[in-house]
């Protein structure tokens, strides 16, 4: 291949084009646990621009780009519109001109939902697989993408992964492997911030929910103080096991149930943690992680995260090198970690090492880049 250099020159270089708008397709737009990883996918395009389609808007949907359209429109047409999109595949019209002929669909489901309209607009469907959107069992049982499945499959000119753990998971659903991109999602890395002070905290940032092993994490914290460890952990974020969570608050001390934080608090709450709990299993349900965002996040602001040894997790942490891997379910040896990360030189070794590591192989601006050059090759 070779490479072409403009000569220098004084004079001004030629006016970049306009950006051509194209659509990104979930259904759901602006759920909270969403809103920094799905926006960092785009920062990087100079030719695209993302107008992002859904059939709900929720209130934070903003938060992931300036260009929103409501599938169908608004009044009871628009209602009636949806209706017939989901359920019978009618694409309704779409009142933007001069689209590029690409759709980008986020998770399977947004990719079964899209199909119709990517044929009605005669685009390439890209489909990007996030984890547990291919692992959940129910998604496989009389939905929507079961029904659309093997269509979507056919259809779709490329499956984007999050993680090489996704792709094994997205070819037992029978995803030919020439379909198959593995392009984790990056994050934007600045200078790394100061070790933190006290008051030192251990981190959990997430949905409450079986997978990010919330249970293991619990039990983890009870060792703590059962051994005199009373050091602060502190969770950021909602969903359907924040009882047990309230019920740990009120056993143990230095237990915080923050709520979502805007990720800009959160970002301050890594810049000051020990570490990030990543202590993920795979649900009862099939439901496992891809790659979770908070990962390369915390080692962008110097956190050195405690993860899973398993899927995406053990992709992005080198073991003892950029951080600490431990066995899926196990408290004990979470516990120990979260003890060996107590010791400043070890924590700020690691710490430093993950900032490099992210800086060289998950920037958010080059793997934007990479995306976009494949939206635009599909």
């Amino acid at each position: 291949m070779t490479s072409m250099v403009a000569p220098p020159s004084s004079a001004p270089g030629p006016i970049p084009p306009r950006r051509k708008p194209f659509l990104v397709y979930r259904d759901r737009i602006g759920a909270p646990s969403e809103l920094a990883f799905l926006r960092r996918q785009y920062i990087g395009f100079s030719q695209l621009d993302p107008v992002w389609t859904g059939r709900t808007l929720l209130p934070q949907a903003h938060e992931v780009g300036t260009h929103l359209l409501r599938i169908g429109g608004d009044g009871p047409l628009g209602f009636a519109r949806r209706l017939l999109f989901r359920h019978c595949g009618i694409a309704p019209p779409i009142p933007i001109a001069g689209l590029a002929p690409v759709l980008h669909a986020q998770f399977a489901r947004g990719g079964a939902l899209a199909l119709p309209l990517a044929q009605a607009l005669n685009a390439r469907l890209v489909v990007t697989l996030h984890g547990g959107d291919v692992g959940k069992d129910k998604n496989w049982s009389g939905t929507i993408l079961a029904r659309r499945w093997q269509a979507t499959v056919a259809a779709t000119s490329h499956f984007v992964c999050v993680s090489a753990a996704v792709a094994e998971v997205a070819a037992r659903r029978g995803v030919p492997s020439g379909k198959l991109t593995i392009l984790p999602i990056g994050v934007e890395v600045g200078d790394p911030p100061p070790p933190p002070t006290a008051p030192a905290y251990h981190l959990f940032v997430g949905r409450f929910v079986e997978k990010k092993g919330i249970a293991v994490l619990a039990e983890a914290a009870r060792l703590l103080r059962q051994s005199g460890d009373r050091t602060p952990i502190v969770f950021v974020g909602d969903g359907p096991l924040r009882p047990l969570l309230l019920v740990l608050a009120r056993q143990l001390p230095n237990i915080e149930l923050a709520g979502w934080l805007s990720p800009e608090a959160v970002k301050a709450r890594m810049a000051g943690a020990w570490s990030l709990l990543v202590p993920s299993v795979v649900a009862t349900n099939g439901d496992a992680e891809g790659l979770p965002s908070v990962v390369p996040e915390a080692m962008a602001q110097g956190c050195p995260a405690i993860g899973s040894n398993e899927g995406g997790i053990a992709e992005a942490i080198r073991h003892a090198e950029t951080g600490l891997l431990v066995p899926p379910g196990d408290a004990a040896s979470l516990a120990a970690a979260m003890r060996t990360i107590a010791d400043p030189t070890t924590r700020n070794r690691l710490g430093a090492a993950g900032h490099r590591a992210v800086l060289t192989d998950l920037n958010a601006a080059r793997q934007s880049q990479r995306l976009e050059a494949l939206l635009l090759a599909s």
